[in-house]
C-alpha cells in the first residue's frame, strides 16, 4: 500500500465519488485516500484456496462470502476497505442505495503481504474491532503455513488470540461452523527458503573488539 500523495483529508462522502469512478482500487483510512497494489500469484491462490475450502460449509445456511472486490465500512467512518475475503451472516447491510459497501461483516480474512502486513495486523485490526457484527479476523501468512485468529464471541472488547502452525493444524471458525485446514489452503504453495537463523556474537568477541578499540594511556616517565 502506498502512502498517500497529498496531506489534505477528505471525507468518506468524497472518497466514495472518487472510488466509484476510478478503474483501479483504493482504500481510505483517517481521511487519507491509499491505492492498492494488485496481489502476487501466491497471494491470489491461497485466496481462491480459502474460498474453496470455506464455500461448501456456507451453502445452505444463511452465510455467504464476498472477495476481494467488496468494500467493507468501520463504524466510525474512518475506514473503506476491500478484505480479500468477508462473509457475512444474514441480510447484507449497505452504506447507501449504491450497495456497494457492506457494513455488518462477520468474518474478516486477509492474506498478508510483506508491504501491507503491518497495516493489516494494526491499522486495520484496530478499526475493524469497532464493527459489533465481526466475530472473526484472520491473518494468513504467504511465506509459511501459519493463520492467526482473532476471535470475539461474546461481542466485548476482549479479543482471543490462537494461532494454528503446520500443515496438519486447522481453524475453528465456531461463527460459520468450518474448520479451516491448513493443508486445503496452501495446496501447492511453495514456500520461499527459510531465512538464516540469526546467531549471537559470542560475549569474548565483542569484549576483545571494545577492548582494542580503548585508546591506550601514555606511561609517566
Amino acid at each position: 500500500m502506498a502512502y498517500p500523495q497529498s496531506k489534505f483529508r477528505f471525507t468518506p462522502e468524497e472518497y466514495l465519488t472518487f472510488e466509484r469512478a476510478a478503474e483501479t482500487k483504493h482504500e481510505y483510512i483517517d481521511g487519507f485516500i491509499y491505492a492498492m497494489a494488485g496481489g502476487s500469484p501466491p497471494h491470489n491462490r491461497i485466496c481462491f484456496n480459502v474460498i474453496a475450502s470455506i464455500g461448501p460449509h456456507l451453502r445452505e445456511t444463511e452465510c455467504f462470502g464476498f472477495t476481494s472486490d467488496q468494500k467493507i465500512r468501520t463504524d466510525p467512518q474512518d475506514l473503506f476497505s476491500y478484505p480479500d475475503i468477508t462473509i457475512v451472516c444474514g441480510e447484507p447491510v449497505f452504506h447507501d442505495h449504491h450497495k456497494d459497501v457492506v457494513l455488518n461483516p462477520k468474518v474478516i480474512i486477509e492474506v498478508l503481504s510483506p508491504s501491507t502486513e503491518t497495516h493489516d495486523r494494526v491499522e486495520k485490526f484496530a478499526r475493524y474491532r469497532t464493527i459489533k457484527t465481526l466475530t472473526d479476523y484472520l491473518l494468513i501468512a504467504q511465506d509459511r503455513a501459519s493463520i492467526e485468529h482473532f476471535s470475539n464471541q461474546k461481542g466485548k472488547s476482549e479479543w482471543l488470540y490462537s494461532a494454528a502452525i503446520g500443515l496438519p493444524s486447522a481453524v475453528k471458525l465456531t461463527s460459520i461452523n468450518c474448520a479451516l485446514k491448513l493443508a486445503a489452503v496452501y495446496d501447492r504453495i511453495v514456500f520461499p527458503p527459510p531465512k538464516p537463523v540469526l546467531v549471537p556474537v559470542p560475549d569474548k568477541e565483542v569484549k576483545e573488539a571494545l577492548a582494542a578499540q580503548k585508546p591506550k594511556r601514555a606511561k609517566k616517565r
